[in-house]
């Protein structure tokens, strides 16, 4: 059974975590027309704007309540009834997600009691959905508030069936798919042809892949996000085939839309590596009725010759890893596959899927951590954020940039790490790492018998003569 080491120290040096109101930013900007408000100071909101935009490489859109002094004491929900009223007049947003921050949670904010005050006084605005989170960033991490988001979005949005009258199976080739903060545009893009390939439609929700997948659009600016998951489709959730959830961190989520819909659902801890990604493959043939594709045979096969091809490099390497749960879990699973050994685990904060990770600890900490760990254990190899490569370089060892942010690597917010293909590729990058990183070669071996002329013999070791 794992071993859940808690925090030991009185505070965090060189932090893991992101915030949780940056994961539920980072879940309203998957929507269509969305617009994320932090209840907090406008440091709070300018310091998640510099993480997205250092990581995407695109603007943002991001609204604060703008706390104060003043405000911080005596209360402030006239800040987040005048803000949501501003929102929705100037921009006309089709979503605004309300989040609380730490500093807001610790004046004691009632967000829902503040988007209630926002229905009664403007009834005009209706049609925008207003949704309010808990999402402090004392606690928790960005794949703890994306998922509460997530949650809450769902409850707002998603009518019951019974109100509705959707019916299971309607829509004969629609999927809903609920996805983790782990996957990135390029992974969205990449699972959306797998589910095409099968014939079928899925709904992502939320989709980064439609609204920060780095394309360039026809308006110079939006104050809201342009593409994304549509929330006029979110009513339509509950006349699919099926829902498939990828994220071990949306389990209530998926629950709550299940008892919403009764729609049947598949669940995916994450998609990396063979195994998970046939069980993937063998629940899209049951839910399309059809024979898995030719192509996917064929990339299936890929992944194995790469496997044979990298497993010299990968087979017992030491493997330090620094992630949050869902995506510690998917390359956990990975890297054993090829025989590797995972001598440091750190996450940044307890939830239960860590006692399903098949090794022997996991550290709940950050990146301090990992360092004095992975140097114990002798690791040979880091998987990290962009905040990991200083470690990494003090460990003398290769970094594997993954997770969030990225902001000293352009596109990797693009790069596909799951299905057949984004596997062979993660274990191709894991091999070259190991392969360029290690310059020790084979020392010429000299023969004490050998017959060469005096002048050369000068030049073997004295042991030799």
């Amino acid at each position: 059974m794992t071993e859940i080491l808690k925090r030991n120290k009185a505070l965090s040096v060189n932090p893991l975590k992101a915030s949780q109101p940056i994961g539920g930013s980072l879940a309203t900007l998957g929507f269509n027309r969305a617009m994320p408000m932090l209840h907090g100071s406008q440091g709070c909101t300018a310091f998640a704007k510099v993480f997205f935009v250092r990581h995407f490489r695109e603007p943002i859109p991001l609204q604060s309540t703008a706390m104060d002094q003043s405000s911080s004491v005596l209360g402030a929900d006239e800040n987040v009834v005048t803000g949501i009223k501003v929102i929705a007049e100037k921009s006309r947003p089709a979503l605004i997600t309300v989040l609380t921050t730490g500093l807001a949670e610790t004046q004691g904010a009632d967000v829902h009691r503040n988007v209630r005050e926002f229905r009664e006084a403007h009834p005009e605005f209706a049609d925008v959905a207003v949704v309010a989170v808990n999402t402090p960033d004392f606690s928790g991490s960005v794949e703890t508030g994306y998922a509460a988001t997530l949650t809450e979005i769902i409850r707002a949005v998603v009518p019951d069936a019974k109100d509705a009258g959707t019916q299971p199976g309607r829509r004969k080739r629609q999927v809903n798919v609920l996805v983790s903060y782990m996957l990135t545009p390029g992974d969205l893009e990449a699972l959306r042809d797998i589910f095409e390939m099968f014939q079928l439609r899925p709904v992502f929700v939320p989709d980064l892949s439609d609204s920060l997948d780095g394309c360039l659009t026809e308006d110079d600016f939006s104050p809201v996000t342009i593409g994304g998951t549509l929330i006029s489709e979110m009513a339509t959730l509950g006349d699919a085939l099926a829902t498939v959830v990828i994220g071990a961190s949306l389990q209530k989520a998926a629950e709550l839309l299940e008892q919403k819909t009764a729609v049947p659902t598949y669940r995916f801890d994450h998609l990396f590596g063979l195994h998970a990604n046939d069980a993937l493959m063998c629940a899209l043939a049951e839910i399309s009725g059809q024979a898995v594709p030719e192509r996917l045979e064929h990339q299936r096969m890929q992944l194995q010759d790469a496997m044979l091809d990298t497993h010299f490099m990968l087979g017992q390497l030491r493997i330090a890893i620094a992630a949050d749960a869902d995506l510690l879990a998917a390359f956990v699973a990975q890297a054993q596959e090829m025989g590797a050994e995972i001598v440091a685990a750190v996450t940044s904060c307890n939830t239960p899927l860590l006692a399903r990770i098949p090794v022997a600890s996991i550290k709940i900490g950050d990146l301090e951590d990992m360092e004095l760990i992975g140097k114990a254990q002798k690791a040979q190899l880091v998987i990290g954020n962009s905040h990991a490569v200083d470690t990494a370089e003090r460990l003398g060892v290769p970094i594997l940039r993954a997770g969030f942010p990225l902001y000293d690597i352009i596109g990797d917010y693009q790069k596909t790490w799951i299905g057949y293909r984004g596997s062979r590729q993660t274990l191709f990058d894991l091999a070259n790492l190991v392969i360029n990183f290690s310059h020790e070669e084979i020392p010429v071996y000299r023969s004490i018998y050998a017959q060469k002329p005096a002048s050369e013999l000068t030049d073997y070791p004295r042991s030799c003569h």
